[in-house]
């Protein structure tokens, strides 16, 4: 027999086992997840959540798909969170300071305080990355948000409406296409995939049980 802990979830209490993530609960006390819910392993983002548990102040932020519950939890989803993203053509965009003035002018409203960071479900250095995007450094910017799943948790915490999650989207694809070396091996595997000459690998692979797919990508040659 399970233990069972007492969670409340929008508000109303249940009684679920104290096995179960969040997300777990929810189905075990009789909802159907159509919003909210994607990949289950902690990488979408689209399970973004924030709780209490009874008697601490602090209100946490999670994934629901990779956190357990907890005794006397109450719990709220965010499976959309209105982020700010701006259109632009990456083929004209150039990678200095103006285009984040230019695209996301508010970043340059933030007052340090640190609430995206404290929020992140990734434990990202959020207010970090978006200090090295104020000043145009989308290298070390695109670094430290390479975890990001663009739940939108940090965003939903900023005094100054950043949308931290497109800010670091941006970044990221201004140093791959104009700061980040190119890579020989890629543009090499990738001819070699359109030529048809690993369709036999790539089929043994996808055979492959996850275990061991995960052991291969744990311990893969990396580029330098």
């Amino acid at each position: 027999m399970a233990n069972m802990v007492n969670v409340y979830l929008y508000g109303k209490k249940y009684e679920v086992p104290d096995d179960l993530t969040i997300m777990e609960a929810f189905e075990y006390a009789g909802y159907k997840l159509v919003r909210g819910v994607g990949c289950r392993n902690g990488f979408c983002g689209a399970c973004a959540t924030v709780y209490r548990v009874k008697g601490d102040k602090e209100l946490k932020a999670c994934l629901a798909c990779s956190t357990k519950v907890e005794d006397n939890m109450y719990v709220a989803t965010l499976p959309f969170f209105p982020l700010v993203k701006e259109g632009y053509d990456i083929e004209k965009a150039k990678p200095d300071q103006q285009i984040m003035m230019q695209l996301y002018p508010e970043i340059y409203a933030c007052v340090g305080c640190n609430a995206c960071t404290k929020s992140c479900s990734q434990g990202l250095n959020v207010m970090q990355y978006i200090a090295y995007a104020q000043r145009g450094d989308f290298k070390k910017c695109a670094e430290l948000s390479f975890d990001c799943v663009m739940c939108g948790i940090c965003s939903s915490r900023c005094p100054a409406g950043i949308s931290h999650p497109q800010v670091a989207m941006l970044a990221r694809r201004l140093n791959g296409k104009y700061i980040a070396p190119e890579s020989e091996h890629l543009n090499t595997r990738v001819k070699e995939i359109q030529d048809g000459l690993c369709t036999e690998a790539i089929e043994a692979i996808m055979a492959k049980p996850l275990e061991e797919l995960k052991e291969l990508y744990d311990h893969r040659d990396i580029e330098k």
